[in-house]
């Protein structure tokens, strides 16, 4: 289902038809991920590298905005875009 509240753009979106490998977007407090595959699994991981949570996008198309710390991490194991963004409204 597609976001329908607003947001502010805070950075580059990463590359399309590529996975998102341990990015924490500029230091962003929150990240708009949006899978490009099927059963994509988004990892949160801190500056350690301990994993804090990961979720599942079960289709493509889906997305979520993520609040995390400037230095936490996130991947994907698929295909995915993100960007940093606002908190959302």
């Amino acid at each position: 289902m597609a976001y329908q509240g607003s947001m502010k753009i805070k950075g580059s979106s990463t590359a399309a038809a590529a996975t998102i490998s341990a990015s924490n977007f500029g230091r962003a407090h929150f990240v708009r991920v949006q899978s490009q595959a099927a059963a994509n699994t988004i990892t949160l991981k801190n500056a350690s590298g301990t994993t804090l949570g990961t979720l599942i996008l079960v289709t493509a198309g889906d997305s979520i905005i993520i609040e995390k710390e400037e230095t936490d991490t996130i991947a994907t194991s698929g295909n995915a875009v993100g960007s940093a963004v606002s908190s959302p409204r």
